[in-house]
């Protein structure tokens, strides 16, 4: 007897494209989760939310089943006798200031066997098979380096100086443990290269100019820095008006005046496109306080505030070649509806 073939649009598809719809709110800060990755652009790209990770439904179900283990991951601990505090709801945050910080996934304050008095920083990640294994055999620093950057700042941040790293495997359910020490100087120049990295107004270099490179290929900015392609994003992070300041604000020079997180989101139709999240020539000559001037397909175009003869950044992002095509129908349009945009 043949199965019944599964519909085309199934519940498994339903449910992931459920998933795949739900809007987060992006990371207000460079979090240490990050701080270890290899690319000093894709961390800055990150922050001001020019390239973003984008995954379908599945792979949100995933995190969502690393994101519970760590309620059972906890309550493991707790029935041999560890005593871990600051989990889940209330975890503990470090702050280093300049838009750089955390959350710990808790803190143990005893009952480690080897060193039962003694306080730790717990990490807690869940692995497919093929990574734990090589978490398993090579330990954490070697095979995860991330994570081992993540357990250093978030150490220093507390001023505890050992972590401990609980590793789940999905597969089979195995548990690696392991314990980790402090490293002072590795730790600061982490944060140092956070602050470095928040407060720079312009770009860094890329770890490879290779669009083939293994670390770039699969990279959600790859379209940014080896294909030519403008950001898909219009926000205050991604405005040239706007500026990070150490105190962990953002300030517009175009309204001289802080900007609140929920205002960064949304930007306004003021914005115009930051020189390094665009592959345009801007023609410094032309443009002022208020608008840019990017010279597109060998024309001149403004970018400010939407009129009849300025592009917004929307627009610009949408069909570049048609804003810089300046064909009649489209300006009279636009001069005739005020708020006519081209949207594709």
């Amino acid at each position: 007897m043949t199965a019944i073939p599964e519909a085309a649009h199934s519940i498994a598809a339903m449910i992931d494209k459920h998933h795949a719809s739900k809007t987060e709110q992006p990371r207000q800060h460079l979090g240490a989760s990050i701080l270890g990755h290899p690319c000093d652009r894709w961390l800055w790209l990150s922050f001001r939310w020019a390239a973003r990770e984008e995954f379908p439904g599945r792979i949100l179900r995933v995190f969502r089943r690393g994101h519970h283990e760590e309620g059972w991951i906890v309550s493991d601990l707790r029935a041999i006798g560890i005593d871990i505090r600051d989990t889940q709801g209330a975890q503990s945050r470090v702050d280093f200031g300049a838009h750089v910080g955390g959350s710990l996934d808790g803190i143990i304050h005893s009952g480690v066997p080897e060193a039962p008095k003694k306080k730790h920083v717990a990490e807690f990640k869940t692995h497919s098979k093929k990574s734990f294994d090589e978490v398993e055999s090579q330990g954490v620093e070697k095979a995860k380096p991330m994570h081992w950057a993540q357990m250093q700042a978030y150490m220093h941040g507390t001023g505890i100086d050992r972590a401990l790293y609980v590793a789940v495997c999905k597969d089979d359910d195995r548990i690696y443990t392991e314990r980790v020490k402090y490293n002072k100087e590795a730790a600061e120049g982490l944060i140092a290269r956070g602050h470095r990295i928040t407060l720079s107004d312009r770009q860094p270099e890329p770890i490879s100019t290779n669009p083939s490179w293994y670390q770039c290929k699969f990279c959600a900015a790859h379209e940014m820095c080896h294909g030519g392609k403008p950001t898909k994003h219009v926000n205050c992070r991604t405005c040239a008006h706007s500026t990070p300041r150490a105190d962990s604000t953002w300030h517009c020079a175009k309204w001289d005046a802080e900007i609140p997180f929920e205002a960064q989101i949304e930007g306004c139709e003021s914005h115009v496109l930051h020189p390094d999240m665009v592959p345009w020539k801007l023609d410094t000559e032309a443009s002022s306080m208020d608008e840019a001037v990017w010279i597109i397909d060998g024309k001149p175009v403004r970018n400010g505030e939407p009129d009849a003869f300025v592009f917004g950044s929307r627009e610009l992002i949408a069909n570049p070649s048609a804003c810089a095509g300046g064909e009649q129908v489209l300006m009279d349009m636009r001069a005739q509806f005020k708020t006519a945009r081209i949207v594709g």
